[in-house]
């Protein structure tokens, strides 16, 4: 049978060519499986940027952290299998439903939200009520048997469940987050119920506005699922990892977040995460050199369900306090994410976990970072308040851009049909299904989430100024409000209250010509050294230490002298 055929596909098998038939996510983990676990090479990515080791690890083996920064090859990644996107078509075909799901889709206007949630409901129903066909049902449930036994376990193995859409992960836009992802399913059973809900989420409200947005066919975007087995991070940690500062596009930074539990949390912005900045010319030269660390508020953190799939539980006060990774650990992640980066030969989005019960880290997902690598022109653009008012609130900037407008505070997504185009979404945290209101907001105000989270993700994608992490936002402000949201003043975002004039200045700075003089920075804000980094300079003179160690204590050094005498602590 041709591999554009078949029905499911394992790890090994694939590699990071079958896009169209495993969509973007399973392409990179089969990929990533193949170079890295079992030191099989693709011509896919360059061999002349790959390593010449001819050492080969299977799956079984485990290197400890130590080991780590050795060698590429030791990157973990859990093995799994792929539902292609051609056992999506032969579900679709065998239950005739193309021409319901035309019908229904025919005259919609993704705008109106109403119709957009009647429609992709009616669809989903559509999806949920057929049956899987026999011969499909077979083959999964043997791939199941399959990936238990290289576990040594014969039944109930523990999996993820995650949608993979065929036109996913593409440079210049980010499918990421539109289908579903299902974790802890176990047993036949309830995996033959995720493949169906993975299905149907082709068609979630924030997909079919998407790919409407970006002009790709509903009919041409094929869905696979990827089955995974389980990290076991519920019991240690999880979170994300870029190679490229989100802020400023600086490519010598691997930036990595991390939260105790499951990583739905952190992707999603449900907690504000640790963060951990790594410098990477001094890595590769066998240095240690962490740049930054920062501990989160992790309030909470998702693990197991006993009943099947998932719950959060509160994190004990000792532990939000403590950083959750070790140096090693954040040192071995950020070379891994440097070997990934060097053969995907473009700055990545990965995403890693802990297992709590083998104490191995490992990658669970690598994606092509979306906002900065396609930004074609150097342009420095910097927007400027002319007129300082009232601070409301404060957070993490995100965008380096001023928005306005009047606020209106969603609480649930149920609600987001009454959100209008220009107003300021205020929220708690978002996901994947407020994504059409956020096409539509002047700017966005989470009361969780940091640089990492699903508002910041997307927020930086589409332009849009953002603060997160603020605490009080929906408390605070008052729907109808009027408000100017700065990300535009370093670290530290802003919520104004009232319109406040400000302009924007552009600077090619592709057009500038380094100077004859030797011109150095002056840096009192650490992060600061990445963004101007692109302006023709010779590097930092100058850091004042008080002004950094202000920086991050954020609090005057005779505040803290007087501190009992303070009425405004």
């Amino acid at each position: 049978m041709q591999k554009n055929k078949k029905l499911i596909l394992f790890f090994k098998d694939i590699s990071i060519k079958d896009v169209p038939l495993v969509g973007g996510k399973n392409a990179s983990l089969g990929e990533m499986f193949c170079s890295f676990v079992q030191g099989k090479r693709h011509d896919a990515v360059s061999p002349a940027e790959l390593s010449s080791s001819k050492r080969r690890r299977r799956y079984g083996s485990s290197p400890s952290n130590k080991e780590i920064l050795s060698s590429k090859e030791q990157i973990r990644i859990p093995n799994g299998f792929a539902i292609t996107a051609y056992a999506y078509q032969h579900f679709i075909k065998e239950n005739k439903l193309d021409k319901k799901i035309k019908k229904t889709l025919t005259g919609l206007n993704t705008h109106n939200l109403k119709d957009l949630a009647k429609c992709g409901e009616k669809i989903r129903k559509i999806i949920l009520a057929a049956k899987i066909p026999k011969d499909l049902e077979k083959e999964i449930i043997k791939a199941y048997k399959e990936l238990s036994k290289i576990y040594s376990r014969y039944s109930d193995i523990d999996v993820a469940v995650r949608s993979s859409a065929t036109a996913e992960d593409l440079p210049n836009a980010s499918f990421a987050g539109q289908q579903e992802s299902y974790l802890n399913i176990k047993g036949e059973k309830d995996l033959l119920k995720a493949t169906k809900k993975c299905f149907a989420s082709l068609f979630t409200n924030r997909a079919i506005s998407y790919r409407q947005e970006k002009k790709f066919s509903h009919f041409k975007v094929s869905l696979s699922i990827g089955v995974q087995k389980m990290v076991r991070s519920d019991k240690a940690s999880a979170g994300v990892m870029f190679t490229i500062d989100t802020e400023s596009g600086f490519r010598d930074i691997v930036l990595i977040n991390a939260a105790y539990g499951l990583g739905e949390n952190v992707v999603k912005g449900e907690v504000n995460p640790d963060q951990y900045f790594v410098f990477k010319p001094k890595l590769k030269k066998g240095f240690k050199p962490i740049i930054g660390k920062a501990i989160g508020i992790k309030r909470k953190k998702m693990i197991y369900s006993s009943k099947g799939g998932t719950k959060n539980i509160p994190v004990s006060e000792k532990e939000q306090q403590m950083f959750v990774l070790k140096d090693n650990e954040i040192l071995a992640l950020a070379k891994w994410g440097m070997e990934i980066e060097k053969h995907y030969q473009r700055p990545m989005d990965i995403e890693w976990a802990k297992d709590g019960k083998d104490g191995n880290i490992y990658i669970v997902q690598a994606r092509p970072e979306t906002v900065k690598t396609i930004e074609k022109a150097n342009i420095l653009k910097n927007y400027i308040l002319l007129k300082q008012g009232k601070v409301l609130l404060e957070g993490e900037s995100v965008g380096e851009k001023i928005g306005q407008g009047k606020v209106h505070i969603i609480k649930s997504a149920k609600k987001i049909k009454e959100f209008k185009k220009g107003e300021v979404l205020v929220t708690r945290v978002t996901d994947p299904d407020w994504e059409p209101i956020m096409r539509m907001a002047s700017a966005i105000i989470t009361e969780l989430g940091g640089k990492t989270s699903h508002a910041a993700i997307v927020s930086r994608e589409l332009g849009t100024p953002c603060v997160v992490g603020t605490g009080k936002a929906t408390k605070i402000l008052k729907n109808n409000q009027a408000v100017t949201i700065s990300s535009a003043e370093g670290e530290v975002g802003r919520v104004y209250q009232g319109i406040l004039p400000f302009k924007i200045k552009k600077v090619n700075l592709d057009k500038f010509e380094k100077p004859k003089t030797k011109i150095m920075m002056n840096i009192g804000i650490p992060r600061q050294a990445f963004s101007q980094s692109f302006i023709p300079n010779e590097g930092v003179g100058l850091a004042r230490e008080e002004f950094i160690i202000a920086n991050f204590i954020k609090i005057h050094p005779l505040a803290l002298i007087n501190f009992k005498n303070l009425k405004d602590k």
